[in-house]
């Protein structure tokens, strides 16, 4: 069977995709997600990633935190909506990171639930994973996660398993307005 190495960003975002995927193949994770906010989110979101890993037999690959990185890497851009050029950096830098280390550790194929989320346009993101992809050499595997149906098969396996679901994308840009 042919090995993927899936980004994923969390458990709501992931848990369809990864179930779509294990009949076709040898699935690893790859939780880098360097933009989450604060440190006590991030390390609830990769607990419920590990939580649907480990019920299925999955690899997971718990790649670095590295917040400094990504605060360099979306530097002046505080300004810009969601979904504006801050995201298409934030974007950039986790496809990059999976796709070098896919290319590293000998994946042919990876992918990226980021088109799992609704306001995350796979029209931006899946030309930042093919430059990845032809960067360093590896195939991507593009699917748009939240068409035919899975966000509610999605939304249905994380009730039936009482997985977290947070309330914003993740950076502290995004966080909900009090």
């Amino acid at each position: 069977m042919k090995k993927i190495l899936l980004h994923t960003c969390c458990a709501p975002c992931s848990i369809a995709v990864i179930d779509e995927l294990r009949p076709k193949f040898e699935v690893s994770v790859f939780f880098y997600n360097p933009n989450i906010f604060p440190k006590e989110e991030y390390l609830k979101r990769k607990s419920e990633v590990i939580k649907v890993c480990q019920e299925w037999g999955v690899a997971m690959i718990d790649w670095d935190y590295e917040q400094e990185k990504w605060n360099k890497e979306v530097a002046g851009l505080d300004g810009e909506s969601e979904g504006g050029a801050r995201c298409q950096k934030c974007f950039a830098l986790r496809i990059n990171v999976a796709a070098e280390y896919a290319r590293q550790y000998g994946f042919k194929n990876f992918s990226t639930t980021l088109t799992s989320g609704r306001n995350k346009s796979a029209v931006v993101i899946f030309p930042i994973a093919e430059n990845a992809a032809k960067k360093f050499n590896v195939k991507f595997y593009a699917e748009d996660w939240k068409k035919n149906g899975r966000q509610e098969k999605a939304r249905q396996m994380i009730e039936d398993r009482g997985i977290y679901r947070q309330n914003y994308c993740g950076c502290v840009y995004s966080l909900p307005k009090k």
